[in-house]
């Protein structure tokens, strides 16, 4: 299964009063494609997932599919923390013509692994499309075991997991469990080259809103075998890698978005606006990095 190299997990734009903006989901996502991102994941962490009701997700998958369907990848983030929520969101997906869909482990309730396979076979034998696991232990009080994901491994359309838990030493073990086929992507930029390294196929990006071009030029270098290439993209990227969690993920590069112009509008409470501090520690790597002028 071919999902990219690189996919960005994209900004859910809102406007000023913040209702939903599918209009400038629709360009955002298309801008996303035209700077060398393969896929869009809609509706993940990024796009503000906890904050969005299931119709204005559906909405956004459907402008999305709209938009770049054919051109590159659209990945529906339909996991939540409720199996049944999580079946009836994927099959309505489904029908929208997303390519795939992101499946995160399911949030405060911290079911065992048990549980954890039990939640994900049910999405997976509730749809024909590849399925992504979505690891992000920080965030769900819960991790998937790497026996777990070598069990998930084996359903026939459970195609990818994206780890966000920081640990290289998971995912060497994710790889050495796992079939070739089966693909992992780094779900933090920073790490993309040392998972490429020990066997990944690429990244879920946050900086692919800004550095597209770059990332992609990284990741083709490496799987190129030009690692000297690729570590010096890596050093060249790296202070936006790190600008990009100056605060909690999406709140700069929602603002980093704003400051390019590409108009994602305000983060939804909970969340808020960066201090000035932060955004000006974002608008100076932006500047610095040849993204503003």
């Amino acid at each position: 299964m071919k999902l990219g190299s690189l996919l960005t997990a994209m900004v859910t734009p809102f406007k000023p009063d913040g209702a939903l903006d599918a209009v400038q989901a629709a360009r955002l996502a298309r801008h996303l494609v035209d700077i060398g991102n393969e896929g869009v994941v809609v509706a993940g962490t990024t796009g503000e997932s906890p904050t969005l009701t299931d119709e204005e997700k559906l909405e956004l998958f459907r402008a999305v599919v709209s938009e770049v369907g054919g051109r590159a990848t659209v990945v529906a983030g339909t996991g939540t923390n409720d199996t049944r929520h999580s079946v009836e969101l994927t099959k309505e997906a489904e029908k929208l013509g997303v390519d795939a869909i992101m499946a995160v482990v399911p949030y405060y309730n911290r079911p065992p692994q048990e549980g954890l396979y039990e939640h994900f076979k049910a999405i997976a034998e509730s749809t024909s499309l590849p399925v992504m696991l979505y690891n992000i232990p920080s965030r769900t009080g819960a991790g998937l075991a790497p026996e777990t994901v070598a069990r998930l491994a084996e359903i026939d359309n459970v195609a990818a997991i994206k780890d966000s838990s920081g640990d290289l030493a998971y995912v060497s073990e994710l790889r050495r469990r796992t079939p070739e086929d089966f693909l992992i992507y780094s779900g933090d930029d920073a790490l993309t080259l040392p998972i490429l390294a020990v066997g990944g196929a690429g990244v879920v990006s946050v900086a692919g809103h800004l550095v597209g071009r770059r990332l992609r030029a990284m990741i083709e270098a490496f799987q190129k075998g030009d690692h000297r290439t690729a570590a010096a993209i890596n050093m060249e990227l790296w202070p936006i890698f790190k600008a990009m969690f100056v605060t909690t993920n999406p709140i700069p590069v929602k603002a980093a978005v704003n400051l390019m112009g590409l108009e994602a509008g305000p983060v939804r409470p909970p969340l808020r606006e960066p201090t000035e501090e932060e955004l000006n520690a974002i608008r100076t790597v932006l500047k610095e990095s040849g993204l503003l002028s």
